[in-house]
């Protein structure tokens, strides 16, 4: 990555290396190491980054779908050829264990693929012949999508490469231009990105730009009338802030949830409960359990609540917690002491309204230990938010109505897990969860990219997905052809 003689990170403007006059630093959250000093932008740089992002924006949509493709193809590449030094960034900047890091390196490489796929058949066109009715005869409507502007695309930290893909790799793939701004905590993955984006040809330039600009300062991007879309990844808070502050725009927004792991009746063998357990354990606490999706809560029918409860508590005290970059972590610090203190403050205000502490519990600096809660009382605050922390929460249900109700009974709706094997029961949990993807015999926190993602209620509006995050960044527009002899 581009850096200044004192060693500090630039960052992209327009396609190009620049720097501003201040920086920050970016430090690692399991020791405190100093990762790396990034440069800021200016308000005049950032002015030139928008104004070099509408310059460009009807140049960028009318380029060819192979210099596109090409585009994307070739960061595909580059990253698959750089997937270790990327993911040890990652982990460094993130505090995210390498294993999981490389994990997520290899999810952006397929983002960047399909991508490449989508711009080379996106848009050709959907035909509808108009002569259903007589006013109709000799017309034909060609229906095809084009980019409503300049994306303003705004990052979180907990995936600060594949989170940044989502957002790059559509835009560039329907020719929209867009001014990325990374996670404070977190920017060096998107610079990282930009670096190879930088070595692309054919795109236009302001297609794209890299800002690692401070959070104080995005009233004024996300209230600018020339970025017309905003894509947001974050918290729900700060989410429909945004959206409610324009209105106008074409906002899509990932805010989180509780995600919930249903356990019915007939998951019941040994096989299946030990299945159950150990997806439950790791996918409640990947990512130090910093995942919209991660499982937070485990809604088990009791007639295999206490089987399952017991395997639970076992494989979550198998994880192997410490230091990020050691292969063997499963587990590793929050991205700062700030975020570990705010989880154990909710686990202790759980404990301390009736809540069974089963293990876990004890933080220590930025880490906290896997942990799971048994009796979780309605008025504890684990309850309602998104923990965003290793941390879940046990509950006892009888049969399927409880538990689909008990799924619902959420201000949040992303994903949820149902673990049956009854075709019957898969389809009713389809029809009557009030989430945006169920999956079936695993844990809710699956997720492939080219698929759609995205919530209702407090989880958001919008979908990313590569194809159906080109969707959002675009509009139909009718074509009528008049006088033709069908």
């Amino acid at each position: 990555m581009t850096t200044a003689g004192d060693g500090t990170y630039g960052f992209w403007l327009a396609g190009r290396p620049a720097a501003g006059g201040d920086s920050f630093e970016v430090r690692g959250s399991w020791d405190g190491t100093l990762v790396g000093r990034v440069s800021v932008p200016s308000e005049e740089q950032v002015e030139a980054a928008v104004a070099a992002a509408v310059g460009a924006a009807k140049e960028f949509a009318a380029t060819p779908a192979h210099v596109r493709a090409a585009a994307l193809d070739h960061v595909a590449k580059r990253l698959a050829e750089r997937a270790e030094e990327t993911a040890r960034l990652i982990t460094a900047e993130n505090g995210k264990p390498v294993k999981w890091a490389r994990g997520e390196v290899a999810r952006a490489v397929s983002v960047f693929r399909w991508a490449a796929e989508e711009a080379r058949r996106f848009n050709s066109g959907e035909a509808q012949r108009l002569d259903t009715d007589a006013g109709g005869v000799g017309r034909l409507a060609l229906t095809r999508r084009f980019p409503r502007g300049p994306v303003l695309g705004i990052a979180p930290f907990n995936f600060p490469l594949n989170l940044v893909a989502h957002k790059v790799a559509p835009a560039i793939a329907v020719g929209a231009p867009i001014i990325l701004k990374p996670a404070p905590a977190t920017p060096l993955s998107a610079l990282l990105l930009g670096e190879l984006l930088a070595e692309t040809s054919g795109l236009p330039a302001g297609a794209w730009s890299v800002l690692p600009v401070p959070n104080d300062r995005m009233p004024a991007l996300v209230q600018d009338p020339r970025l017309p879309v905003i894509s947001f990844t974050g918290s729900d808070t700060v989410g429909h802030r945004i959206a409610d502050s324009v209105p106008r725009k074409h906002v899509t927004l990932e805010l989180g949830g509780n995600a919930a792991a249903v356990v019915l009746a007939d998951w019941s063998s040994e096989a299946d409960l030990e299945w159950a357990a150990t997806r439950i354990a790791t996918f409640a606490n990947y990512q130090g359990g910093q995942s919209c999706i991660s499982v937070q809560r485990v809604i088990a029918d009791a007639s295999v609540y206490d089987a399952l409860a017991e395997r639970v508590v076992a494989k979550v005290g198998e994880q192997v917690t410490g230091d990020p970059g050691d292969d063997a972590t499963d587990v590793g610090p929050l991205v700062s002491e700030a975020a570990a203190e705010r989880v154990a403050s909710w686990v202790d205000d759980a404990v301390a309204k009736g809540a069974k502490l089963l293990t876990g519990g004890a933080r220590e600096g930025a880490s906290y230990p896997p942990t799971v809660l048994a009796d979780l009382p309605a008025d504890a605050i684990l309850a309602t938010a998104e923990a965003f922390g290793p941390v879940l929460s046990l509950h006892r249900v009888n049969g399927a109505d409880e538990a689909f109700a008990a799924v619902n009974d959420s201000r949040f709706g992303l994903q949820t897990g149902v673990f049956t094997h009854d075709l019957q029961l898969a389809f009713r949990a389809h029809r009557e969860l009030e989430v945006g993807g169920v999956v079936i015999g695993d844990a809710p926190s699956y997720r492939a990219d080219q698929m759609p993602y995205g919530g209702v209620k407090d989880s958001g509006t919008g979908r990313e997905g590569v194809r159906f995050a080109m969707d959002d960044y675009t509009y139909e527009r009718v074509l009528v052809l008049t006088g033709l002899d069908l």
